[in-house]
């Protein structure tokens, strides 16, 4: 069944006011559940977790210098039927825009550095694209991640390489942490005539064998992706489908040494508006609908040896994004396969103060399409680290060395260290150098893209400190950060018979000054917090006789960056008991510009989106989830021109055999 717009926002507010009833009605006989379960059944929150990406060994948040995040399973549980993007864009400091619905066009931001500065890790293995930059986070389902952890600023890139300028976001494969043996099958339906349905099974021994393995299926019309003012003739829906896949095996051989394989996959296909879709002189035969099929993912193999003293990791890591895009017909697709080869060792040595971590690193990056030649990319890389955690002194140190087969090899570092003024307060600060490699598009792509091969890195430096409070209830974070970014890649403005458009080089620079106010409480049952994100990123070029394609005088000096907007935040309510796990959420974007120029055409509005999302156990064996979006259906855009979703809901049954 199909229904009209006015029809389906009448029946999904419906379902919310059922859904709130449902909730309220849970709450009510859990509450009184609640009174005769004893302490040790209650759900634990800890605020207090441990993360892997920001030092490369397991740590406590709290003794972690660099700000980080983790998104955990009962987290991801809320985004059933959606992807990595939608959990991230809903994180402090983090802004994003979209091209439509699922598998479209989107770029994510993290204190003014773009996609391309940012790093993404699937278990420890790089995951983008080598032509565009970046990573499409879109194409990973939630039901298929385990957890994902946000590690701020650049800190990252001493201890992972390029392209961590702004930050490292890894997502670890579904499985990586199983109490006991289940079964699971899972159905759900959303707006949209969305529906998702998959199966899971997870299998644990006493003899040290784990094992996991996921597969589920998604499938959504999707919906009008560009305004009339745009595309006037694009107004089809854009719909999205995926198959997608896990694995995770891991076999411990005897006391010390440890074996294993893990891997995620996703194969889709995204209905796409393109300009040759409403082009009348396309070649015969046309296609009806211009779309986009995609392959993405990534495994990894390791062998580990673990003491009481050390831990030594050897791992071989593959890693895919491919994508062939389809605009006229099916002779004519537009192809671009990345694939990513690394092998790494790395050991973690305990010291008698403090830990030394101290590994090697070869990454192999190849870049196969139809529209240019590029050349294989092969990176050699060394580090060197230390961490320390003594008295009331954390401390953290890395050096890292990058010898590149297109360019000159790169060193960096960081250095930072807090100190605990008690038990609970904690004062610090960070230093961190950085930098981004050209992409493959920016490098050897046709001249009519301004490319270059004789680019250099961009490079950062980025100045972080913070004040946090933490206790067995909250935990809150006030954070400070000012980063300086030279040798941005840009266009130089002048035209020329090989570079109509002009051509790229390492001219522009750019400045970020921000706070980050984050604060999450635990009382009793009760969980709520907020975020809050001001952030001044702008341009910081000088433009001293620069023009141009068209010939014309510019200067962007002290303009605001695109999609960067001065002001954000979220505040969450919700409830937490054995059965049930409710919450309530409303996030707030400020005005941004969506162009350097910062014109009036340019302006994109402040909007604010009010979200429910809620899992309930039915009984021992069955439990349900439920997510509403934008519950006051909020008109908005994130980029001039293209639209976005109303109100949209998904539900789904999760049936488990123990």
């Amino acid at each position: 069944m199909v229904l009209s717009r006015s029809s389906s926002t009448t029946y999904l507010r419906l379902c919310i006011l059922s859904a709130l009833g449902v909730f309220a009605l849970s709450s009510n006989a859990a509450t009184t559940d609640d009174a005769i379960v004893s302490n040790n059944a209650l759900p634990e929150v800890e605020l207090d977790k441990i993360v892997v990406t920001a030092t490369r060994t397991p740590t406590k948040t709290s003794n972690v210098i660099a700000q980080t995040r983790v998104v955990d399973k009962d987290d991801l549980k809320r985004f059933q039927g959606q992807n990595a993007l939608d959990i991230i864009k809903r994180q402090p400091g983090i802004s994003h825009y979209t091209n439509g619905g699922a598998g479209t066009t989107s770029n994510f931001y993290m204190r003014g550095y773009n996609n391309k500065q940012i790093l993404v890790l699937i278990d420890g293995v790089r995951y983008s694209s080598l032509s565009a930059g970046g990573a499409t986070l879109s194409l990973l389902p939630a039901d298929q991640i385990d957890r994902i952890e946000i590690l701020y600023g650049a800190s990252g890139s001493s201890i992972y390489g390029a392209d961590a300028m702004g930050g490292v976001i890894q997502v670890f494969t579904k499985g990586t942490n199983i109490d006991r043996s289940n079964v699971s099958v899972t159905a759900g339906i959303g707006s949209h005539n969305e529906y998702l349905y998959g199966t899971s099974a997870q299998f644990v021994n006493q003899t040290g064998t784990t094992l996991s393995l996921s597969a589920s299926h998604n499938e959504t019309d999707g919906y009008n992706a560009t305004l009339p003012s745009n595309l006037p003739s694009q107004t089809d829906d854009d719909g999205f489908k995926s198959d997608n896949y896990s694995l995770l095996f891991s076999q411990k051989i005897n006391d010390n040494f440890k074996l294993g394989i893990n891997g995620i996959y996703s194969k889709s296909t995204t209905d796409i508006d393109a300009y040759d879709d409403y082009n009348t002189n396309v070649p015969v035969p046309a296609l009806k609908h211009a779309f986009s099929d995609q392959n993405s993912g990534a495994a990894s193999a390791y062998l580990e040896h673990s003491d009481d003293n050390s831990n030594t990791k050897l791992t071989y890591g593959y890693s895919i994004d491919e994508t062939i895009t389809y605009e006229t017909d099916l002779k004519n697709g537009s192809k671009y396969d990345t694939n990513q080869q690394q092998i790494n060792l790395v050991r973690v040595q305990d010291l008698p103060i403090g830990k030394a971590i101290i590994g090697a690193e070869h990454l192999t990056q190849e870049l196969e399409s139809n529209v240019y030649t590029a050349k294989d990319r092969k990176i050699k890389s060394g580090f060197l680290g230390y961490l320390v955690s003594h008295n009331n002194i954390d401390a953290q140190a890395n050096v890292r060395y990058d010898d590149y087969s297109d360019f000159d090899s790169k060193t960096t570092y960081n250095l930072g260290a807090a100190y605990h003024l008690n038990s609970e307060f904690r004062v610090g600060a960070n230093y961190a150098k950085g930098y981004r490699a050209p992409t493959f598009n920016d490098l050897y792509g046709p001249a009519s893209w301004g490319s270059n091969p004789n680019l250099k890195p961009e490079t950062s430096d980025n100045y972080e400190a913070f004040i946090e409070y933490v206790n067995q209830t909250q935990s809150t974070r006030l954070t400070g950060y000012n980063n300086k970014v030279k040798e941005l890649i840009a266009s130089d403005g002048i035209s020329t018979v090989e570079y109509p458009y002009g051509k790229n080089i390492n001219i522009d620079k750019a400045k970020t000054k921000g706070i980050t106010l984050t604060s999450d409480w635990n009382m009793n049952n009760y969980l709520f917090g907020l975020s809050y994100d001001y952030q001044k990123a702008t341009d910081d070029s000088d433009y001293t006789g620069k023009v141009d394609y068209l010939g014309k005088p510019i200067d962007y000096n002290g303009n605001f960056l695109s999609i960067r907007p001065e002001h954000q935040g979220l505040v969450y309510a919700g409830y937490r008991l054995p059965s049930l796990d409710v919450r309530a959420e409303y996030q707030y974007v400020g005005d941004y510009y969506s162009g350097l120029a910062n014109t009036d055409s340019q302006v994109v509005d402040s909007y604010g989106l009010f979200n429910i999302s809620g899992n309930y156990k039915l009984t021992d064996n069955l439990s349900m989830t439920a997510r509403l979006n934008n519950i006051t259906n909020k008109k908005y855009v994130t980029l001039p021109g293209y639209n976005t979703d109303g109100t949209n809901f998904f539900t789904s049954l999760t049936y488990n055999w123990f």
